[in-house]
């Protein structure tokens, strides 16, 4: 495919990332374009990898699978409180993780020192794996979360957790798929027509980060599109949007019109975080018009850049240890223990 991936970063990226080994057999132009924002995303994500510890207060369940098929896109991680653990109780939150990637990169480790964030403020967190393409289409990948859900429904007695405090969370892709796994939750009609199960979780809320919500110009472009950059994250997008969307389109593709969907699902509370910097700050925007329209119970968080300085695309993932982002968990506590 002729991109070079050296030897301590094929080491390192394995970690958190699928690489090439699931690319044998794709159209070249899909590898291509999947390769390449692999290693773009996990080039940038590498200064990230010196946060990613686990205080000594924190306990966790590693690579537990959802669905027994041995494969690592079906496992997820727990995230326990040492001080939930030791009393023993039945009243801790739950905070449910879909991390991002642009639908092609990516594993839950990626979002190790946020999930520790979250445990911190007294959440349970259950961080999920799942199919990345070319494994998986868009309703593969929400049937994938719809299936560690199901999984959590049916273990969550084995954790000392409230069953009726279950949030949602997701950033970037992974907020797409919060975004949808929430509306397929709450409405019958779209789980029928997504072909999507639902696991009957009543969620309390969901927190969506920086997501790519308005899939409508990605529907458009199944049917192929010209003058692609695929060096830009969205156009990247453009170029599997013929296989990865394919589906969705061709089974609700008005459940990707963010006003449709706003208008027939009767959303828990929505927690939206962007910001001025962020590229995808306008379907942040688009969203919170939807519901607003429609009258839902939400909540836009889109704090500017200090001066001289970047937030960006998922700040409270990726930088979690700036004042920004330290004051966007406090609201985000504050927001999920209002709903309690």
């Amino acid at each position: 495919m002729g991109l070079k991936i050296e030897d301590d970063e094929r080491k390192l990226f394995s970690k958190w990332t699928e690489l090439d080994g699931d690319l044998e057999g794709s159209d070249e132009c899909i590898a291509r374009t999947v390769l390449a924002t692999r290693l773009m995303f996990a080039r940038g994500d590498r200064s990230r990898t010196a946060y990613w510890q686990v205080p000594d207060d924190i306990d966790v369940i590693a690579d537990i699978p959802y669905i027994d098929d041995g494969t690592r896109a079906h496992k997820l991680d727990v995230y326990l409180p040492h001080d939930v653990v030791v009393r023993s109780g039945k009243t801790a939150p739950v905070y449910v993780d879909i991390h991002g990637g642009g639908f092609m990169y990516g594993h839950k480790e990626l979002n190790r020192n946020f999930n520790t964030h979250l445990a911190e403020l007294g959440f349970v967190v259950f961080s999920l794996n799942y199919r990345v393409m070319p494994e998986g289409d868009f309703l593969d990948q929400l049937a994938d979360a719809e299936a560690a859900l199901a999984w959590i429904r049916d273990h969550i007695d084995d954790y000392p957790v409230d069953p009726q405090s279950i949030f949602l969370t997701g950033d970037s892709a992974g907020g797409t798929l919060a975004l949808y796994a929430t509306a397929v939750e709450r409405s019958q009609e779209m789980a029928d027509a997504l072909g999507v199960n639902r696991s009957g979780l009543n969620l309390k809320g969901t927190t969506l980060i920086s997501g790519l919500f308005d899939l409508k110009p990605y529907l458009d472009a199944v049917d192929g599109v010209d003058g692609i950059d695929e060096s830009s994250p969205t156009d990247s997008m453009m170029v599997i949007a013929p296989v990865f969307f394919k589906t969705l389109k061709e089974r609700g593709a008005q459940w990707a019109d963010l006003g449709y969907m706003a208008a027939h699902v009767d959303f828990p509370p929505l927690f939206l975080n962007t910001s001025n910097d962020d590229f995808l700050q306008g379907d942040a925007m688009r969203l919170a018009a939807a519901l607003c329209d429609a009258g839902r119970d939400f909540e836009l968080h889109d704090p500017h850049a200090p001066k001289g300085q970047t937030l960006g695309h998922v700040y409270p993932v990726c930088m979690t240890w700036l004042p920004e982002s330290q004051e966007t968990l406090r609201q985000i506590r504050d927001f999920s223990y209002n709903l309690l």
